[in-house]
């Protein structure tokens, strides 16, 4: 069927369906009409089908599914867990407390490590006092035989006299070179103590778990009580400061794409809204079309991955309300020159009253609560499916 023929079919299905209409009889016997909610979700759908069909030389769209940066929180050591502080659902700032860690072990450590430390300082005050008193000591001698050698050759003592203060001498000299031995050793071992304090610390600090973004808490893995491994998760979290869709895209297409191209975003949920984004990668290789992505040239053997990135200014006005799994579609542009259609323009609904993080368990990037019913999907434009979430 040729453009104009869809048109005029389209525009004839338009004008049944608005005119459906549903007739009640009111006790008055008066006829009341009004369009019949069967009758508008079929011109909804029908909207919504429509929504791309039609579009200008150099935009093309596909399916995808709205997704988010997902992170594992893990404790680098093994211990036991004592609280988790978070649910699945909650939200999370960077820094925040998630779960916490025992380990008698590591603690028991530290106290030994501490008590090396105060050795290791009672060590160095006794070289200290020791080389106090044999440096008096040495000092005594070296004047003792200083006199000795003036009193050698004046022929006031004797050469066994003389002897036995140079031996003295010698032997204080030596003293404080031992203790003074003793005294760095000493220092030394303060240092080595005084890091092992410092290693077995930072792994009890450690087992605090903290967030290392803002996001929501996706799966909760381990509760409290439970003894986890080195590296096992403990909670997963979504980072809804990075949230994208993934489409797949024929060569001809995505070689005309460049990273940082404006792209649209329509969610099945919410299709009279058009959200902003922009095309943040897309693969230096072909790969294999996936089982589930469809395309108008029924099943292409090699397409290509690309990612649209959403608008990070959408996704802090809509921060509680963002909801990863969404379906929808997405359209780029192959010509830059090409302007975007009216109804690819962009659209939001107003933002919610509350943008703290405190977000809700459950919503959209795009919501409303009168929003449109859910979106027909389309069987000709690219379905994708993208592994599913742990």
């Amino acid at each position: 069927m040729s453009f104009r023929g869809r048109v005029a079919v389209s525009a004839v299905l338009l004008g049944v369906g608005a005119s459906a209409l549903s007739m009640s009889l009111e006790p008055k016997r008066s006829l009341s009409l009004a369009p019949s909610a069967h009758a508008q979700g079929v011109i909804r759908n029908l909207i919504a089908r429509l929504r791309g069909q039609a579009l200008p030389e150099g935009v093309v769209k596909s399916n995808g599914r709205i997704e988010a940066t997902q992170v594992d929180v893990s404790s680098k050591y093994a211990g036991r867990l004592s609280e988790v502080t978070v649910e699945e659902g909650s939200s999370v700032t960077q820094g925040q407390v998630i779960a916490k860690l025992t380990s008698p072990e590591y603690e028991a450590q530290l106290r030994a490590a501490k008590a090396d430390v105060k050795k290791a300082n009672d060590a160095l005050a006794a070289a200290e006092a020791e080389i106090a008193a044999r440096q008096s000591a040495l000092e005594f001698a070296k004047s003792d035989f200083e006199r000795g050698q003036k009193l050698m050759k004046s022929g006031f003592i004797t050469k066994q006299v003389f002897e036995q203060r140079k031996r003295n001498f010698d032997s204080a000299v030596a003293a404080v070179q031992s203790y003074t031995s003793q005294r760095d050793q000493a220092l030394s071992q303060i240092a080595n103590s005084e890091a092992e304090v410092d290693r077995i610390q930072s792994i009890i600090d450690d087992l605090t778990l903290v967030s290392p973004r803002m996001g929501r808490v996706q799966y909760q893995l381990a509760r409290a009580g439970e003894v986890v491994a080195a590296g096992a998760p403990i909670v997963t979290i979504l980072d809804l400061t990075d949230v994208y869709m993934t489409i797949f895209l024929p060569a001809a297409d995505a070689g005309r794409l460049a990273v940082g191209d404006e792209a649209r975003i329509i969610l099945d949920p919410v299709p009279d809204y058009v959200i902003p984004a922009s095309v943040s990668f897309v693969a230096a290789d072909a790969q294999f079309t996936p089982k589930t992505v469809e395309t108008t040239d029924e099943r292409a053997k090699l397409m290509f991955r690309v990612k649209l990135k959403v608008d990070a200014q959408v996704l802090q006005a809509f921060y509680t309300r963002v909801k990863t799994g969404i379906r929808g579609l997405g359209f780029v542009r192959t010509k830059s020159d090409v302007d975007w259609p009216a109804d690819l323009q962009v659209k939001l609904p107003k933002p919610p009253a509350d943008k703290t993080t405190a977000a809700p368990t459950s919503d959209t990037v795009a919501p409303q609560a009168t929003a449109p019913a859910t979106k027909t999907p389309d069987n000709n434009a690219a379905e994708t499916k993208t592994p599913d979430s742990k």
